[in-house]
């Protein structure tokens, strides 16, 4: 592949231009990926299990009941339902990865936790409405929707809550936003993280400042010269911002918290926003 042809892969795309390819779907990648999710002493695929247990502890001070019906979106390989039922809750957890979803449900049985653990994209779920007493969404997951993918949640997450119950998330803040990009790398690799073969990794992040969102793109050439790209779209918000979407969907009692998470790097403590809303 010629160098100018590289260059013109990896320009600045269109706001929410797709990429063509999917990493979570993906067999290797998902793999991999479950392997950095189960790694306890780093912040990537999911937080410490030092910061789960602490952010578990304080959702549920959150609440005002002893045994709960709860949601967990997003749920990863189930870390942080695990919490949540071994402190008696009951929780259904649902993620689009099967591997993740995989290796949860025979955590579950292997440890006999009520857990039910669904493979399923969250913003197209059918579920019956006014069952659970809380709903999770946690790792900034909210900020990687797409704005109509967010309604189909938001509409979701208020017709499965109970009246009077809670939506828990967390969200990255608007401030700073140029120290959340990421500068260009160039990785050459005999095999990793993308696939097992030989391959070039041209890593770059844009920022939209109008429209408060980054783009992390990751363009991946193998020894053939095919390329594919994978491209998350993450979005920064206000109080404001929050509020506004979540009162559309008549979400009631919103609060925002700064003091969950322990950190001050771009992904944690004062950058991250706790928001909870309830259901009227």
């Amino acid at each position: 592949m010629k160098i100018i042809d590289i260059l013109a892969k990896v320009q600045k795309p269109a706001l929410y231009e797709k990429g063509s390819a999917v990493m979570w779907t993906d067999p290797y990648i998902s793999k991999q990926l479950l392997e950095i999710h189960l790694n306890e002493e780093i912040d990537l695929g999911s937080r410490k299990k030092s910061t789960i247990q602490q952010t578990v502890d304080w959702m549920l001070q959150q609440t005002d009941k002893q045994s709960l019906n709860i949601l967990d979106l997003g749920c990863g390989p189930g870390l942080y339902a695990e919490e949540l039922a071994h402190k008696g809750h009951k929780v259904t957890g649902v993620d689009f990865s099967e591997n993740s979803i995989a290796y949860a449900r025979e955590e579950a049985q292997r440890k006999h936790l009520d857990i039910t653990y669904l493979q399923a994209d969250y913003t197209s779920l059918k579920l019956e409405a006014n069952q659970f007493d809380l709903v999770i969404l946690i790792y900034t997951d909210f900020g990687v929707l797409l704005p109509e993918k967010r309604e189909k949640l938001l509409n979701l997450v208020y017709t499965v809550l109970k009246p009077g119950a809670k939506f828990i998330f967390d969200a990255l803040n608007d401030n700073e936003p140029e120290k959340k990009t990421t500068p260009k790398t160039w990785e050459a690799s005999a095999g990793g993280f993308w696939q097992p073969d030989p391959y070039l990794a041209l890593s770059e992040s844009f920022l939209y400042p109008e429209e408060k969102v980054i783009l992390y793109q990751h363009t991946i050439v193998d020894e053939q010269d095919k390329s594919v790209v994978y491209r998350f779209w993450t979005h920064l918000f206000s109080h404001e911002d929050l509020t506004g979407m979540l009162s559309k969907h008549d979400f009631q009692s919103i609060s925002f918290h700064e003091d969950v998470l322990p950190g001050d790097d771009p992904w944690s403590g004062q950058n991250v926003a706790f928001c909870q809303a309830m259901k009227a």
